[in-house]
């Protein structure tokens, strides 16, 4: 039952009047910003999907950004490598030609100058600067040069040359997200890539009756092996054949040291973490010198460099010894010209995967747009229909109202 008094009628009239343009006000607010909450009130269950979806999205695109962007990387790198595959190609040419005995010694450093020139080439892809200003091929430092260059005096040749190709990186590897809890492992370690025959590292001091005298860590080829107290050198040489690293470990018969041979064409790393395991070994120095040319000086090593092995070339034509090169020289050319290419097409399967995610993610994110869109966009047909009827309301509400405001408690009482 209403109280009738003379206060009714307008205060009636603004009560459905402010309810109009509260009504109206959402239905503008929806037309403007094309989304039909604005409020957790306005449709608690749509608003919480709402969230979800928004912040999945948002994953997803930058998912497909860290795709787009290892893509762009994969593509440059490959470049540089392929280019590197094509001069080696050539330098094999060279030395094939240079070891069937028919040229003379003044042909041979002929040949090796183009041998230089050649390797001058390769170095410079190897130190190559992608188009963020990154070094392409050293690891995971990637403000720093890749290979430092080494000058000497060369026996037959007038100038000094490129004596030894040094690596300047590290063999750390990054992981991208591409997908929930999906990532693409991106390792550019030059020692791996322009290397060309497996290394093998042989340490000559006697561990039969080494200990190991406290827990530590050690480091290979980019993977810490913990090492407990008592371990000797057989648990050692287990723990670094089963710790994933592309590393056969072993115990020499004769000299009862650690052996460690490269299961593919790479540079050994070798680094105490913790501890001082390897340098009790005999295996590398103190940690004041950096791997990998930490290296203790008793230690045999074998394998080298693809770089080493053009030098070796060019060397062996400045001195006409054709023996050489068709023997050693020329086969480690072949084991690096396979290397190469292998990575090569690892790079090439890096790139496919890459765009492999950018199409997955591209169509996600329609998915996922068709979802955001369901549950928050406005129906603009509906609102704009809602708009116009409250429009017309309103209306006939001020219409109503300014005949009804001349009433007064009189026109009750008759």
């Amino acid at each position: 039952m209403h109280r009738i008094s003379s206060q009714f009628n307008h205060n009636d009239t603004q009560y459905n009047l402010r309810s109009q343009e509260v009504r109206n006000a959402r239905i503008n607010r929806q037309i403007g910003t094309q989304s039909r909450i604005g409020a957790l009130r306005d449709d608690p269950l749509a608003a919480g999907h709402l969230v979800r979806y928004q912040s999945f999205l948002t994953r997803v695109n930058q998912f497909q950004k860290n795709a787009q962007t290892l893509a762009d990387e994969y593509n440059v790198r490959e470049g540089y490598i392929s280019n590197n595959v094509e001069i080696v190609q050539r330098v094999r040419e060279l030395a094939v030609q240079g070891a069937n005995g028919i040229y003379s010694e003044d042909d041979l450093k002929n040949m090796a100058v183009e041998v230089n020139e050649l390797l001058k080439e390769m170095v410079q892809n190897a130190n190559a600067i992608g188009p963020n200003g990154d070094t392409l091929f050293a690891g995971t430092k990637t403000k720093g040069i890749a290979f430092d260059v080494v000058m000497g005096n060369v026996p037959g040749a007038n100038e000094p040359l490129i004596e030894n190709v040094q690596y300047n990186g590290n063999v750390g590897t990054n992981k991208v997200e591409v997908d929930e809890n999906a990532y693409l492992n991106i390792d550019n370690s030059g020692n791996k890539i322009f290397w060309a025959e497996p290394q093998k590292v042989m340490g000559q001091r006697d561990l039969t009756t080494w200990q190991a005298q406290e827990d530590s860590v050690i480091n290979v080829d980019g993977i810490d092996i913990q090492i407990n107290r008592g371990d000797n050198v057989y648990t050692l040489a287990a723990k670094i054949n089963t710790s994933g690293a592309a590393v056969k470990a072993s115990v020499d018969d004769l000299s009862n040291g650690l052996d460690l041979l490269t299961t593919d064409s790479h540079q050994i790393w070798l680094e105490d973490k913790n501890g001082s395991v390897l340098n009790q070994i005999g295996m590398i120095k103190d940690r004041s010198t950096l791997p990998p040319y930490n290296l203790e000086t008793n230690v045999k090593v074998s394998g080298g460099s693809l770089f080493d092995s053009v030098i070796a070339l060019r060397d062996a034509m400045y001195r006409g010894d054709q023996e050489a090169i068709g023997g050693r020289v020329l086969g480690s050319l072949d084991a690096g010209l396979s290397n190469l290419t292998t990575r090569l097409a690892k790079v090439g399967s890096d790139y496919e995967r890459a765009q492999n995610n950018i199409s997955r993610n591209s169509k996600t994110n329609l998915n996922v747009t068709a979802l955001v869109s369901r549950e928050g966009d406005v129906d603009m047909t509906k609102a704009i229909t809602d708009m116009k009827m409250l429009d017309y309301v309103n209306q006939a509400t001020m219409r109503n109202a300014g005949q009804m405001y001349s009433s007064t408690l009189l026109d009750y009482i008759r």
